[in-house]
């Protein structure tokens, strides 16, 4: 794909959608980034719904502290792997009072050093807290990358480092929120909704349906 493309894709995402953001609820860096945690696996909705109650009761790492393990299981038990994930939010709420005066830093490295969070993680908080232009590959991404052409790569490490090389700078603050959307709601991984895709016209994938009416 050349970069004239590229960038027609960046210009109609962010025309349909000028400032696209996390279907995650939070307040706080803190509670985004347990968010971010329970949604490995889980739907945005189903996080939601579980943190809409956790948060009132445990929306900061103190909070989360007094509420202990167990207490934080009663409140996650409708999302999947949610035993795991309860123990690496207490390990994780536990360093960042003990490293970081209970702040969610603002580095990678500090993200990383943190009990279940990897570089995905660390991305969307990063992006999403802090504005840095760093793009998350999820499964999403990952799809529409390869399957238009955008940035094609073997592993989410490499297409990331893809697209952050070739997405034009003026549009990797939102990259990742306006690829991630497309996925979820136009470019399903089952039935992409080809004939409805505002980026039919540019897209390289070899079996895409048919085109929508041209765009003015």
């Amino acid at each position: 794909m050349n970069a004239a493309k590229r960038r027609a894709i960046f210009e109609r995402l962010k025309a349909a959608n000028p400032n696209p953001s996390t279907e995650l609820d939070y307040a706080t860096p803190y509670q985004l980034l347990v968010a971010v945690v329970l949604s490995a696996q889980a739907t945005d909705k189903g996080v939601n719904k579980a943190t809409a109650e956790l948060f009132r009761v445990a929306g900061t790492p103190q909070q989360m502290l007094a509420l202990g393990e167990e207490g934080l299981k009663q409140y996650i038990r409708s999302i999947g792997l949610y035993q795991t994930k309860a123990r690496h939010i207490m390990a994780l709420t536990r360093l960042l009072i003990e490293r970081h005066g209970g702040e969610v830093p603002g580095e990678r490295a500090a993200l990383e050093a943190l009990p279940g969070v990897g570089r995905k993680t660390a991305n969307v908080v990063l992006n999403t807290a802090f504005g840095h232009p760093v793009i998350a590959v999820d499964t999403h991404i990952f799809r529409i990358a390869n399957r238009t052409g955008l940035a094609r790569g073997k592993t989410p490490l490499s297409v990331e480092r893809a697209l952050s090389r070739l997405t034009p700078p003026e549009y990797r603050r939102h990259a990742h929120h306006w690829l991630i959307l497309h996925g979820r709601y136009v470019c399903k991984a089952r039935k992409p909704d080809c004939p409805r895709c505002i980026l039919n016209d540019l897209c390289e994938w070899k079996e895409k349906h048919a085109s929508p009416t041209p765009n003015p």
